[in-house]
């Protein structure tokens, strides 16, 4: 990988041959090439699904879109908003935060699709400065927003910054120790955490929807600093390993050839393996479950409902040296149980209080964060090291492909339901 600072190669510790290296410099060498990648995915996942999670959190802004002077969102800390569709309990805005999500995924999506046939033709490096300089312009572009399509044309550049960056890491995770993964996951649940929270922490501190996405753009240039100049060479746990990074990131994912298979490797993946590459992850969405009798507005709900669900990622994403699920689909059907108990919620209304909604929502990120950590790490030990790196990228689809399913279905039950009196 050209890109890492780590690719520079160690000077030797000897003008000659002579020189008898210290018998414990190797191993010291390899603890810190160890906790430096591992800091550094860590910080990857965090940076690279940072942008993505504050669109979301800030999707009931981005779609109220009510100005004051200087083009500065307005954040009401009353407790009485007024409704934008008073004739419904649900409190609607006339376009469903679903629109937000979709135009947080759809691209995302797209770039997964299309990056087996054309992705290879660039090395590292340059998607990561692409995703970069996508993630410090979705943040300006929402940030100065006049309108609601020029915010979610923010939040597609996003999109495109989250996809091409989860693509690219995960595929280059199989050029690392397989512990990498746990890390990556680790970030990506911190991202969800500390996303949700800064929004909803700057808010209710009395920033502005546009000063807090402003503030943000620190994140961008972590996301650069941490590949090229945290992550070591690929070399350092593997001999040979930058030339093969460098030159599996120029192959096709798809290979019309079977590969040169190593020692100990299956030729071709089984049904078993297949079945974990493609499983697909649930999300709901929480805009309906709008409470009257609380001190929270109604954006201000939206806010914690997503801090929450982000909280409860994080905590199961950095779950997996403590537990690790081999049945995965078990978390999906539990998310499906979760998610029909809320949709009778939204209908019938027998929740008493918003705490129990905050108990489910935050159970449900514990969920989803289960089922992404554990998917991957089931990959990771069960795919021949020929086909990892392909099921990375391609499990990537299936994942987003869930999202965007439930945006689509979240769209014409939004409307539904705030036609209801």
């Amino acid at each position: 990988m050209g890109g890492c600072a780590g690719s520079r190669r160690r000077l030797s510790d000897s003008e000659g041959e002579e020189t008898v290296p210290e018998p414990r410099l190797p191993l010291l060498d390899h603890q810190g090439a160890h906790w430096k990648n591992a800091v550094g995915f860590w910080l990857l996942g965090l940076c690279n699904n940072f942008s993505y999670v504050v669109m979301l959190s800030a999707a009931h802004d981005i779609l109220s879109h009510e100005r004051t002077s200087g083009n500065q969102s307005h954040v009401d800390p009353g407790p009485a908003p007024i409704p934008h569709n008073s004739s419904s309990r649900f409190d609607c805005n006339s376009v469903s935060t679903a629109a937000v999500l979709l135009a947080d995924i759809l691209p995302t999506l797209v770039i997964k699709l299309l990056a087996p046939l054309g992705l290879h033709l660039l090395p590292y490096s340059p998607r990561v400065l692409v995703s970069g300089i996508c993630a410090a312009g979705s943040f300006v572009l929402v940030a100065f927003s006049h309108s609601v399509g020029t915010g979610l044309c923010g939040v597609v550049l996003a999109s495109i910054s989250s996809g091409l960056g989860e693509v690219t890491f995960l595929s280059l995770t199989a050029f690392y120790p397989r512990a990498v993964i746990s890390w990556w996951s680790s970030g990506t649940g911190g991202a969800g955490l500390l996303g949700a929270l800064s929004y909803l922490g700057l808010t209710q501190a009395g920033l502005s929807p546009q000063q807090t996405l402003l503030s943000m753009l620190g994140i961008p240039a972590l996301l650069l600093a941490s590949y090229f100049l945290l992550l070591t060479s690929p070399e350092a746990q593997d001999p040979g390993g930058e030339e093969e990074a460098e030159s599996s990131a120029r192959q096709p994912l798809i290979r019309t050839e079977a590969p040169e298979s190593k020692p100990g490797s299956s030729s071709s993946l089984s049904l078993r393996e297949r079945w974990t590459v493609f499983k697909v992850r649930m999300m709901a969405g929480f805009e309906l479950l709008f409470f009257r009798n609380t001190s929270l507005s109604h954006a201000q709900q939206y806010r914690w409902y997503q801090m929450l669900y982000q909280a409860g990622v994080f905590a199961s994403r950095s779950s997996l040296r403590c537990c690790h699920i081999r049945f995965t689909w078990a978390l999906a059907l539990l998310q499906s149980l979760n998610l029909a108990f809320l949709l009778a919620d939204v209908w019938f209304g027998f929740l008493p209080s918003i705490y129990f909604v905050f108990l489910i929502i935050l159970y449900e990120g514990l969920l989803g964060g289960a089922a992404y950590v554990n998917t991957f790490h089931n990959i990771a030990l069960e795919t021949s090291d020929e086909h990892r790196e392909f099921a990375m990228a391609t499990t990537c689809i299936s994942d987003t492909l869930g999202i965007s399913l439930s945006g689509l279905l979240a769209l014409p039950l939004h409307d539904f339901l705030c036609q209801l009196s």
